[in-house]
Parts: structure tokens; C-alpha cells; sequence
């Protein structure tokens, strides 16, 4: 492998990562798929705004309810065997999905089975993911993971509306049962990477559970960052679940400039990690993981502020960069700096304090809108992203050395 090669070609250098990449794209076109053809079935099937909705409350909850398990289960078990075994039950509710979708209470339990799937598949692919590159590679194979999620997401989007509108929701369904086998057939050719220190089929859940908490507690890094994690989750709940408002009743535009809105995000968000990847060589400065937040929050008050549709869209595609440059960052420094053998259960500690804490902004969100006004609950997140941000700046220990040393 030339060592003179940018980093995103080196990590691609490796044939493991390769098959992960291409398991993780090609599970990213199923999702696309389903998210689309779910929201659709069940307005079709209800014709309710907040039964749609509700669709958040079944992704959200497997997370709070499962995350602990889900964790352990990560840190002591295989976990590439963890992965496939998600995708194939992914696999299989999908294929069940095509065929009984017209029954409500089986969509919910669908959408609900699914994610709970998820909750075991994320931490393991991200706590996975360092062993099939090198260390300064990390980066630039986050990046790579993000920017062809964000890609296929905004490309594939309009295919998935057009096949459920001509076709029925059942194609999409399969589409997605289809992703899930052939990403476990790709992550099954994979050399299972060295297992954690601690690995092994003896559980002792508390203390399991309680280590991981434990690592967050006992580390000033980890936790400003899970308070950091909680504040912004306390902000982009709301505003990116009410941004449909704001573009009505502040910018004053229709469904067709809504859209323009949502794919400048999205193409910030693709772009974002590849200018990450590009530049960055020092991804422990802590900068570069808590300023996308201060920019984000900027965002939220130009937003709030001035009601013009080029600013917006501008200022739009800038936190589409912050999310995604914001989110590679914050992987690549637990992937790096946190211990093998509690890593799992870290990545999920923060999942579940992000979903709690956007289901409550969420609810409030919608209340301070009506009450108080649109432009209330985006003055409210932007303040809440810039606290995040210099709380990260500030509490935060500079990441000189791995967080498993300081935690010994």
C-alpha cells in the first residue's frame, strides 16, 4: 500500500473494509426505501400527521429499553456475528413486512422489531469498524461511511417515493430485505477481527451495565461530552422536526421550496466529512469536535432571525456540515481513544442519552411553537448548541493520550 496515498484511499486499500463499507452502503439503500415507503403507508393507511409521527416513538424506543442489553451484548459476544445476525432478523421482519403491510398494528411492531435490531447493529459496526484500517485512517473511513449514507439517501429518496406511488409500499419492502442479506453476505467474508479483552458468553449484567457507566462517569472527557451530547440532542429535536413550520410560517414558502431546504442540508451533510477527511490530521483537537456545534447553533439563530429563503438555504447547507463533520469527529475520537473492551457499551450510553433527550425536544418543541411562536424554539436550539459547544471547549481534557490510560 503507497504510504504517500490520501488516508480515504489507504483505508480502501484494505480489503476488510472495503466489504464493510460496501455492507454498510448497500444496507443504507435499503433503509432509504423503507424510511420512505413507511411514512407514506401509514398516512395512506391513517391519513394522520400524528400517527405518522408516532413512527418516531418506535424508533426510539428500543434504544431506551435495549440500549444497556445491547451494549454488554457488544463488548462480550463476536461482534461481527452480532451484525449478521441483526441483518438477517432485519432480513426476515422486511420480507414479512412486504407481504402484511396493509395491517397497521403490524407496521408498528415491524417498525418497532426493526430497531431494536438496529440497537445491536450500530454500536457493534462502530465499535468494529478501527480493526479493518489503520489508526490515522479512522477518519477519512468515517467519512467514507457518512458521505455514501448522506449520498444515497438524497439520491435514492425520490426513486423510493416514485416506486411506492406507481407500485405499492411491498416493492420497497423487499428492496430492503434484499439490503440486509446481502450486507450480512458481505460482512461474513470478513477475517472476524480480535475480540475485546473482555469478551466472552459469561455475563454479569450489573456489573457489566455499571463499568460502562462507570468509564462515563469517572472521565471528565466523557462526561462533558455526554452533557454535551444532551444539549444538543434538547435542541435538534425540535428544530429539525419542525422545520416544515418554519419554512411556512416564517419563510413563508411551499412544499417544492421546502424540499430545496431539506436536500441543501442534505448536501452539506455529504460534503461536510469529505472536507473532513481532506484536511484534518489531528481529529483529538478538541475543535474540531465541539465547534460544529457552535456552527450549528449560529445556524439556528440566522434562521430565527432573518427571513429570507437564499440565507436559509445557505445557512442550511452550513449545518448539514456541522452535523456530519460533527458526527465523524465524535466517532473517530471514541473509536480511537476508548478502550476495545467498553467501547460498545460507550457508543450506546450516548445513543441512548441523544434519543431521550430529542423525544423531549420533540414534545416541548412542538409546544413552545404554538405557544410562543417558531422563531422561539429556534432562538431556544441555537442557545443550546452554543452552550454545547463551549461546554465542550471548556470542561473538555485535550485528548493527548487514550482515555483507557486515564481511566486506569
Amino acid at each position: 500500500m503507497n504510504p504517500a496515498a490520501s488516508p480515504l484511499r489507504r483505508a480502501l486499500g484494505h480489503r476488510a473494509f472495503r466489504s464493510f463499507f460496501a455492507a454498510r452502503t448497500i444496507s443504507q439503500w435499503g433503509d432509504t426505501f423503507n424510511a420512505v415507503a413507511l411514512v407514506i403507508l401509514v398516512y395512506r393507511i391513517t391519513g394522520s400527521g400524528l400517527k405518522v409521527a408516532g413512527m418516531v416513538g418506535f424508533e426510539i424506543a428500543p434504544v431506551l429499553l435495549l440500549g444497556f442489553v445491547a451494549g454488554t451484548v457488544v463488548d462480550r459476544l463476536p461482534r461481527m456475528r452480532v451484525m449478521i445476525t441483526a441483518d438477517l432478523g432485519r432480513a426476515l421482519i422486511a420480507a414479512a413486512l412486504a407481504v402484511f403491510h396493509t395491517d397497521l398494528a403490524f407496521v408498528y411492531g415491524a417498525a418497532l422489531s426493526l430497531s431494536a435490531f438496529t440497537v445491536f447493529f450500530n454500536p457493534a459496526a462502530s465499535s468494529t469498524m478501527p480493526a479493518f484500517v489503520g489508526g490515522d485512517e479512522v477518519v477519512a473511513a468515517n467519512s467514507a461511511i457518512w458521505s455514501a449514507a448522506v449520498i444515497s439517501q438524497i439520491a435514492l429518496a425520490p426513486a423510493a417515493g416514485a416506486l411506492v406511488a406507481f407500485g405499492g409500499a411491498g416493492p420497497a419492502f423487499i428492496i430492503n430485505a434484499a439490503s440486509f442479506v446481502a450486507s450480512a453476505a458481505l460482512l461474513s467474508r470478513i477475517p472476524a477481527p480480535a475480540a475485546p479483552r473482555a469478551a466472552g458468553y459469561s455475563f454479569k449484567w450489573r456489573t457489566d451495565i455499571g463499568a460502562g457507566l462507570a468509564a462515563v462517569r469517572q472521565n471528565r472527557f466523557l462526561g462533558t461530552l455526554a452533557a454535551v451530547q444532551a444539549l444538543a440532542a434538547l435542541s435538534a429535536g425540535g428544530t429539525s422536526a419542525l422545520l416544515v413550520v418554519l419554512a411556512e410560517r416564517h419563510l413563508h414558502v411551499g412544499a417544492a421550496r421546502f424540499g430545496l431546504l431539506l436536500g441543501a442540508i442534505g448536501v452539506g451533510a455529504g460534503f461536510g466529512p469529505l472536507l473532513l477527511q481532506r484536511f484534518v490530521t489531528n481529529i483529538g483537537r478538541r475543535g474540531w469536535l465541539f465547534g460544529p456545534y457552535l456552527l450549528r447553533g449560529v445556524v439556528d439563530l440566522i434562521l430565527a432571525s432573518i427571513a429570507n429563503f437564499p440565507v436559509a438555504l445557505g445557512s442550511l447547507a452550513a449545518y448539514g456540515i456541522g452535523t456530519s463533520t460533527g458526527n465523524v469527529a465524535y466517532h473517530a475520537v471514541i473509536q480511537t481513544t476508548v478502550d476495545d473492551t467498553i467501547r460498545g457499551r460507550v457508543f450506546v450510553f450516548y445513543d441512548m442519552v441523544w434519543q431521550a433527550s430529542r423525544l423531549a425536544s420533540i414534545a416541548l418543541g412542538g409546544v413552545l411553537a404554538d405557544q410562543l411562536g417558531i422563531t422561539s424554539v429556534y432562538y431556544i436550539g441555537g442557545a443550546l448548541l452554543l452552550v454545547a459547544g463551549f461546554l465542550g471547549l471548556i470542561r473538555s481534557d485535550p485528548l493527548t493520550r487514550p482515555l483507557e490510560e486515564k481511566l486506569s
